[in-house]
C-alpha cells in the first residue's frame, strides 16, 4: 500500500478533464488525456461530467492505496457499486440496484467470494485445460486463410461463449444469449436514458429467468457447475432474486468482457506493434509472459468505481463521504513511474504480471486464472500452425467508459 510519502507531491493543476465520455474510448483517443492526468492531476475533482461528480484517479499507487482499504472506499450496491454510472442518474425510474460479491463489502463480500473461488483455483483451471485446448483447435481449424472476417465475432466471442456456458453448464445451442446479456448487462451508456433502461432491464430479466430454471434444475440434478457450487453454499443458497441476478451478471460480464477483449486486444495490438509480433513468433516460449502484457495493455475493464464511507485526507486532496470516485486502471496501466514506455507492447516486459486489469486487493478478479489460461492457449495453438492475425482496418470500438474493448475486427488469417 503506498504512503502519504508517496503520494503527496505538488503539481500543476489543469482544467477537469471528463474521462467518463465515451467517445474518447469507441474513437480510441483517451491515451494523451490520460496522460496529462497523470503528469499533472493523478487525483483530481470532475465537478461535472458525463456521469456526475467524482474524482478521477488515474495513478497506479493511490489506486492500490484505494484499493487495500475496502471499509473506507466502498463497493457495496447500496452505494452505487462498482460502476460510474449507477446513482448518476437518480431520478430515472427504472434503475435497479443488484447486489453481488464484488459489489459487497467485507465480510458479506468474503463469504460470498469463498463460495465461487475454489472453482477458479490453480487444479479447477487445470483440468479446464484439455477441454479449452480442443475447442479453440477445432475453432482455428475450422477457419478460412488469405479471406477476410471478423475476429471479435468468430473468434473472440465464440470462444468466451463456449467457456461461460461450460462453467455454468448452460443449453450449448442457447450459448449465444450469454453474450447478449453480457453486452447489455455491462452496456452503462444504456442507464442514461429511460428507454436505455427498459431495453437492458428487459434483458435482464430475460436472463433472470433462463438461470432461475437452471437453478430449481440443479436443485434436483447438481453438478460440478457454478450454479450447483452456489446451491450447496451456505452463504449464498438463500439468496434473493436480485442477488442470484446480479452475481450471474458478474460472472457472465467478468467470464466475457475480460478474456474476450483481451482476445481481439492480442490481435489488435500485435498488428499496431509488428516487431512484437515477429519476435513472439519466433520466441513461443515469451507466450505466457505476452499474456500478462496484452492484458496489461488493452485493459479490458476501463475503471472500477468506490465510493468514500468517511471523510478522508487523500494525500492532500480532501474527499467527503459519500463522494465517488472512478479508479482508472487503463491509465494506471501506463503509469510511467511503473511501466516504462507504458503505452508500447513488450512481450519480454519483467514486470507485465504487475498490471491492475483485474483489479487489486480483495476484489481481484476471481476468474484471472480462467481468463489466462484460454489466452495462453489461443496463442500456443496459433503458434502451432504457424498462424498470424493480420488486422485490415481499424476496428469498431465499444462506445463506453466502462468495457474497453472492440464490437468488430476484420482480419485475414496468413502462415509465416
Amino acid at each position: 500500500m503506498a504512503t502519504a510519502t508517496d503520494l503527496k507531491v505538488k503539481r500543476p493543476e489543469i482544467d477537469p478533464i471528463d474521462m467518463t465520455d465515451p467517445a474518447l474510448y469507441s474513437q480510441d483517443r483517451w491515451q494523451e488525456p490520460f496522460r496529462q492526468l497523470r503528469r499533472h492531476a493523478p487525483i483530481q475533482w470532475v465537478p461535472d461530467s458525463h456521469f456526475g461528480p467524482h474524482w478521477s484517479v488515474s495513478t497506479y499507487k493511490p489506486i492500490v492505496h484505494i484499493e487495500a482499504l475496502p471499509q473506507l472506499f466502498s463497493s457495496s450496491f447500496e452505494y452505487g457499486g462498482i460502476n460510474i454510472a449507477l446513482d448518476a442518474f437518480k431520478h430515472m425510474p427504472g434503475e435497479i440496484r443488484r447486489p453481488s460479491f464484488i459489489a459487497l463489502d467485507p465480510p458479506d463480500h468474503t463469504s460470498r467470494r469463498r463460495t465461487v473461488a475454489p472453482s477458479f483455483g490453480p487444479s479447477e483451471v487445470a483440468e479446464m485445460a484439455a477441454e479449452v485446448r480442443g475447442r479453440t483447435a477445432a475453432l482455428l481449424d475450422s477457419l478460412p486463410t488469405d479471406e477476410p472476417f471478423d475476429w471479435v465475432k468468430e473468434v473472440s466471442i465464440e470462444l468466451t461463449t463456449g467457456m461461460l456456458a461450460k462453467l455454468f453448464d448452460f443449453p450449448w445451442e442457447e450459448r449465444s444469449n450469454l453474450t447478449r446479456w453480457s453486452d447489455l448487462g455491462a452496456n452503462i451508456e444504456l442507464q442514461r436514458t429511460s428507454e436505455g433502461l427498459m431495453t437492458r432491464n428487459a434483458a435482464l430479466a430475460e436472463m433472470g429467468g433462463a438461470f432461475a430454471k437452471l437453478w430449481q434444475d440443479r436443485k434436483a440434478n447438481p453438478g460440478k457447475d457454478l450454479i450447483s457450487v452456489m446451491i450447496r453454499s451456505d452463504a449464498m443458497n438463500h439468496m434473493d432474486e436480485d442477488e442470484f441476478a446480479g452475481n450471474i451478471i458478474l460472472l457472465i460480464v467478468g467470464g466475457n468482457d475480460t478474456t474476450r477483449n483481451s482476445m481481439s486486444g492480442f490481435a489488435y495490438g500485435l498488428h499496431r506493434f509488428p516487431d512484437q509480433r515477429r519476435k513472439l513468433e519466433e520466441n513461443p516460449e515469451l507466450i505466457p509472459n505476452a499474456v500478462q502484457e496484452i492484458i496489461r495493455w488493452q485493459t479490458p475493464l476501463a475503471h472500477m468505481r468506490r465510493t468514500v464511507t468517511e471523510d478522508t485526507d487523500m494525500f492532500g486532496p480532501q474527499m467527503r463521504r459519500g463522494d465517488k470516485i472512478a479508479l482508472w486502471y487503463l491509465s494506471a496501466n501506463r503509469d510511467e513511474d511503473v511501466f516504462d514506455e507504458g503505452e508500447a507492447i513488450r512481450l519480454d516486459r519483467p514486470n507485465a504480471r504487475r498490471h491492475l486489469s483485474f483489479g487489486y486487493g480483495v476484489h481481484r478478479c476471481v476468474g484471472a486464472r480462467v481468463a489466462e489460461l484460454q489466452l495462453n492457449i489461443l496463442l500456443e495453438e496459433l503458434a502451432k500452425r504457424r498462424l498470424r492475425v493480420n488486422v485490415l482496418e481499424e476496428p469498431t470500438r465499444v462506445h463506453a467508459c466502462f468495457v474497453h474493448g472492440y464490437t468488430q475486427m476484420l482480419v485475414e488469417l496468413s502462415r509465416y
